[in-house]
C-alpha cells in the first residue's frame, strides 16, 4: 500500500476510519527526513494491513502545529484516535520494525481506561 498524504482536510478521515496510522512528520529540505523515507515506504509494502500516512510539515503547518512537532522527521502512532508513540528522529529499519510490533502489542482497553482516569482527575 502506498503511503497517504495527510492534510488538514482528510486527517480526520483517515484516523476515524482505520485502527492503525503510522504518521511521518517531514519536510523536502530535512535530510534525515529523506534518508528515513525509502525505509518507512518499505515498511509500508510489508505491512499491508496498516495505514502509513505522511505530513508535509511545510505544506501542513496548522497539522504540524496541532501536533507540537519540533523536530522532524518524527514518528507517530494513532490507534483507535488515541496517540501511542511519538518520536523525533530517523529510525533505523530494524527500530521501525520494532515500534510496529511493540504498538501491534498495545493493549487498547487499558490505554483508554488510563486516558479516562486523566479526564477524570
Amino acid at each position: 500500500m502506498a503511503t497517504v498524504e495527510l492534510t488538514k482536510d482528510n486527517f480526520n478521515e483517515v484516523v476515524e476510519k482505520n485502527d492503525f496510522v503510522l504518521i511521518d512528520f517531514w519536510a523536502s529540505w530535512c535530510g534525515p527526513c529523506r534518508m528515513f523515507a525509502p525505509v518507512y515506504d518499505k515498511a509500508s509494502e510489508q505491512h499491508d494491513d496498516l495505514v502509513f500516512a505522511k505530513v508535509d510539515t511545510e505544506a501542513q503547518q496548522e497539522l504540524a502545529a496541532a501536533f507540537d512537532i519540533r523536530s522532524i522527521p518524527t514518528l507517530m502512532v494513532i490507534r483507535d484516535r488515541t496517540v501511542i508513540f511519538a518520536q523525533p528522529g530517523a529510525l533505523p529499519a530494524p527500530a521501525l520494525e520494532e515500534v510496529i510490533k511493540q504498538s501491534r502489542a498495545v493493549d487498547m482497553d487499558e490505554v483508554r481506561a488510563k486516558v479516562a482516569e486523566q479526564q477524570e482527575g
